[in-house]
């Protein structure tokens, strides 16, 4: 039987889920590596796909695994229950096949990631599915963006790349006014620092192969619903779609889920140094990172997020080949898509995570060839300090005689 909290996220991330494990008392959660599951009964395996039993049939269909990551999500976020998936695209395209039909109109973060626009813009728009993507930091733009058949607002804050926010509270109302739900990824910040559901969200989904996991050796997503009837239309889909994670890869994320707290507050602290050290760099254009007083969202961050997290963007000055002589210059850092695991990340969203996106578009959603994308680790501050130092001195280009 799973616990139930009131303890703050640090205690919740290490004891939601059922622990220790109902069956043998393990502390850790064993690991069902099974396709399916036996009946005692002819009536009981009917009983079970009736939905009058509540035991296990098929690993597509539940797991014991699977379902101690989904509660301990679900109680991370403060939803009603969740669902484990594949991939983060994965949880993306079963909220979208599940709550839109032909006809309907989805309104999106326009800055978001790369293949969540695409699967809408290239793929969807196929099936009568209409979006369109605006800034949704700027209410007005969202507001004028809203129409008849609009259905779902989509919203990533901070958005990705260009870690830009969405007022929450402000945007659950705006789709409640127009018979929308509203789908929140709350992938950047995790629920350490920011949990949707406080401020009206219908549906908080992850890639929970960054934070969430956090070690970089996981692909898998999750969807968490505010109530039940969101919830069993979501399931249906999943199901149906295949798209279901497998229990090693949900038990390994649980594991990484116990250690959130300490990883993202680590990871927080070296990005709170970073950033005003990468604003007063003379190779830097600017910077933008929740944390700086220079953040023009502030008030927002204090209301709305526990923390400013440890996602940094900032322009190199000279644009692109000065963007990409930095990133190839760095040591310490990695080169690699992804975000939220252990080490530091870069990468160069233009030309890669956002290369689908048309360049208009992109530009237009603040997504230029100068931005550099750093997702922060655990590694001491000075050292990723030094070798950014490095990096950004080799972005000068040189000049041949």
């Amino acid at each position: 039987m799973s616990k139930r909290f009131d303890h703050r996220p640090e205690t919740v991330a290490i004891h939601a889920g059922p622990l220790p494990d109902p069956t043998s008392g393990a502390v850790s959660v064993p690991i069902y590596q099974s396709a399916t599951f036996a009946f005692e009964s002819a009536a009981q395996g009917a009983a079970r796909f009736a939905g009058e039993d509540p035991g296990y049939i098929y690993t597509r269909l539940g797991n014991p695994t699977t379902r101690a990551l989904e509660q301990a999500v679900a109680q991370l976020e403060g939803g009603h229950g969740a669902l484990a998936t594949a991939s983060g695209m994965a949880a993306v395209s079963t909220a979208f096949l599940a709550l839109l039909k032909s006809g309907d109109h989805v309104v999106g973060t326009d800055a978001v990631y790369g293949p969540t626009r695409v699967l809408l813009e290239k793929h969807l728009v196929k099936f009568g599915i209409a979006s369109s993507w605006v800034p949704t930091e700027d209410l007005d733009a969202v507001r004028r963006a809203m129409r008849p058949e609009t259905r779902m607002l989509f919203v990533e804050t901070p958005a990705n790349p260009t870690i830009k926010l969405a007022d929450l509270e402000a945007c659950s109302a705006i789709a409640r006014a127009h018979g929308a739900v509203l789908v929140v990824d709350n992938t950047f910040s995790s629920p350490m620092l920011q949990r949707p559901f406080r401020f009206g969200a219908d549906v908080v989904l992850h890639s929970m192969t960054k934070y969430l996991n956090g070690h970089s050796d996981v692909v898998a997503g999750i969807l968490v619903a505010a109530d039940g009837e969101i919830l069993g239309r979501l399931r249906t889909m999943l199901q149906s779609l295949g798209g279901t994670i497998d229990p090693h890869q949900a038990w390994l994320v649980l594991r990484g889920l116990r250690t959130l707290a300490l990883r993202v507050r680590a990871a927080q602290a070296n990005a709170e140094k970073l950033a005003p050290w990468l604003a007063a760099h003379p190779r830097v254009a600017w910077v933008s990172y929740p944390g700086l007083p220079s953040f023009p969202q502030r008030e927002l961050v204090a209301r709305q997020m526990d923390g400013p997290g440890a996602m940094i963007a900032f322009g190199v000055k000279g644009g692109l080949e000065a963007a990409r002589r930095t990133i190839d210059a760095v040591k310490l850092a990695t080169l690699a898509v992804s975000l939220g695991g252990i080490e530091t990340l870069i990468e160069h969203p233009a030309s890669m995570t956002h290369a689908s996106v048309p360049r208009a578009e992109r530009e237009a959603s603040g997504i230029t060839d100068d931005l550099v994308r750093l997702s922060v680790g655990g590694e001491a501050w000075e050292d990723l300090r030094d070798d950014l130092d490095q990096a950004l001195a080799a972005s000068v280009a040189i000049e041949v005689r």
